[in-house]
């Protein structure tokens, strides 16, 4: 997230200083529970069957970029059963040498293309590999500013974490994370597959439950913390991790939705392949029914100014309703693609 971090909270600081097929057996794809085993990456990928569903706000009371509610029809696809793993993705950084944007040094004659005119160029040391890490306040003054909990930490990406001396050892079966959109969709090439558009993710992850404010059904996670990874107790400042976790947990820790699908609630946010725009859904009003749906997805081009943001799903173990109740299927978030954090990772589709 190094450009977010610069543009949100270190301005104040500078003023002081698809190849291989999937190997699978003969199966139905209009049978529910019909999946593959892909063959570059080994993961499981569940049948999602084509349908038609209301894709946005499914009751009130939801943020307004969720509205209004619309019809869509996807077609049938594969998707992975849980987000991808450290586990995972170090294979394919073992098989490619791939770094990720975390790792590599921050250059100033990009940086500067995205800061207002006559801003000096910050000392070396600050123009060092790192990423953005949540770190949990003693106290907070209000909510507004989330440059309270969230810290550049140089050094901090996919393989550590926290920062400097940690590491993903005790952690291969959590999904990666500090993975910006061009890392994840590095690791689509690799395997041959893709990210999921937003109507792909919305339509899989509600399982057949349409209508229903989470992909469970109606019944809120703060009253039963076993449903999904997120946050108990005051954010940002103490998580009683009623649900057993204080930061990520093990791909598949809770219950799966009707599709058999994993952790597309909470545990960590997802990138999607659509270009995000809050004002998108009431732009689409006058429209019964788009396929797949329109216009919103296009091809990521790293070259492009990171002012554009790409759309995030699911929420994640830092969510809660005091700040953002963004654990529901039509929850939608935009980041922009050179940002990695601590609670944002990704799974891929096939067709």
């Amino acid at each position: 997230m190094k450009i977010i971090f610069y543009s949100l909270f270190t301005l104040s600081i500078l003023m002081f200083i698809t190849c291989n097929s999937p190997q699978k057996d003969t199966v139905d794809q209009n049978k529910k529970g019909a999946f593959i085993i892909h063959a570059k990456d080994n993961k499981k990928m569940l049948w999602i069957p084509s349908g038609r569903f209301k894709m946005g706000a499914s009751q009130e009371g939801e943020y307004q970029r969720e509205y209004p509610a619309h019809l869509v029809e996807v077609n049938g696809f594969w998707m992975d059963q849980t987000e991808v793993t450290n586990r995972e993705f170090m294979k394919f950084v073992e098989a490619t040498d791939y770094v990720t944007v975390a790792e590599r040094s921050i250059s100033w004659e990009e940086l500067k293309k995205q800061t207002p005119p006559g801003t000096q160029k910050p000392p070396d040391s600050v123009l060092m590999p790192g990423s953005i890490v949540f770190n949990a306040p003693e106290f907070v003054n209000g909510l507004h500013d989330y440059s309270q909990w969230w810290k550049w930490t140089i050094d901090a990406s996919w393989k550590a974490p926290y920062g400097p001396g940690s590491s993903i050892d005790s952690i291969l079966d959590h999904p990666v994370v500090h993975v910006c959109l061009e890392d994840a969709k590095a690791y689509c090439d690799w395997s041959g597959k893709r990210l999921p558009t937003e109507a792909e993710w919305e339509f899989a992850a509600r399982g057949g439950l349409d209508g229903k404010r989470f992909t469970w059904g109606d019944e809120d996670p703060l009253n039963n913390p076993k449903l999904a990874n997120i946050w108990q107790g005051e954010f940002p400042i103490n998580n009683t991790a009623e649900d057993g976790f204080i930061g990520t947990s093990p791909v598949g820790s809770f219950q799966a939705n009707n599709y058999d699908l994993l952790d597309m609630t909470g545990n960590v946010w997802e990138w999607v392949s659509d270009v995000f725009n809050e004002n998108y859904y009431s732009e689409l009003s006058h429209i019964t029914l788009c396929k797949n749906p329109k216009g919103a997805e296009r091809s990521f081009d790293s070259r492009e100014p990171y002012a554009v943001k790409y759309v995030n799903k699911g929420g994640s173990f830092l969510c809660h309703v005091s700040y953002c109740e963004n654990y529901r299927p039509s929850a939608r978030e935009g980041t922009t693609p050179d940002s990695g954090m601590s609670h944002l990772g990704f799974r891929t589709v096939l067709n």
